[in-house]
């Protein structure tokens, strides 16, 4: 049984629950089992919000994930909320520029970029969770890279599809970094 388990986390506004939805369509565009279970506070913009996605070969049980194998970290509140539940032998991937100081776990291993400055040099304000979700996807889901595309073209409304390049360049700076 192949099955992945990630939280998505940080503050709205940071494009969480987008990131997980485009996520989760990576996974159907593999023909996988998938579930997205977005949470966010009653401000959604400046408060707090995460999303849980299961991408599986075999059926999924429940959404809820209490352990996560991965967990994207967007800020520092969101970074110590999870940092503590992430299974052995699974990854963080966190925004450096907002979280900073890191806590060096025994058990998980740590990639740390600066997805928020490398959005500000590339003129991709906003796109910091793209550029992490690249990063996440070479390290942790690197066969999946080629559904991005698609699965990009399903999530993006075509009010927004003049975004679309930017979210493919934002990708490509995480991926290849």
């Amino acid at each position: 049984m192949d099955s992945k388990q990630v939280i998505i986390a940080g503050f709205g506004g940071q494009g969480v629950l987008f990131t997980g939805k485009l996520l989760a369509y990576v996974g159907l565009m593999q023909q996988k089992n998938v579930s997205w279970l977005p949470s966010y506070g009653p401000e959604m913009r400046g408060g707090t919000a995460n999303c849980g996605v299961i991408i599986s070969d075999d059926a999924i049980g429940s959404p809820i994930i209490a352990e996560p194998e991965y967990v994207i970290a967007m800020n520092l509140p969101s970074y110590k909320k999870y940092v503590s539940t992430v299974k052995c032998n699974g990854v963080i991937v966190a925004d450096s520029t907002l979280i900073g100081e890191m806590t060096n776990q025994d058990t998980v291993s740590l990639i740390a970029l600066p997805a928020t400055q490398m959005a500000q040099e590339e003129n991709l304000d906003g796109f910091s969770n793209i550029i992490l979700l690249g990063k996440f996807m070479r390290e942790c889901l690197p066969d999946a890279e080629m559904y991005f595309e698609d699965a990009l073209k399903k999530v993006v409304s075509s009010r927004k599809a003049s975004l679309a390049e930017k979210n493919k360049l934002a990708f490509s700076i995480g991926f290849a970094s």
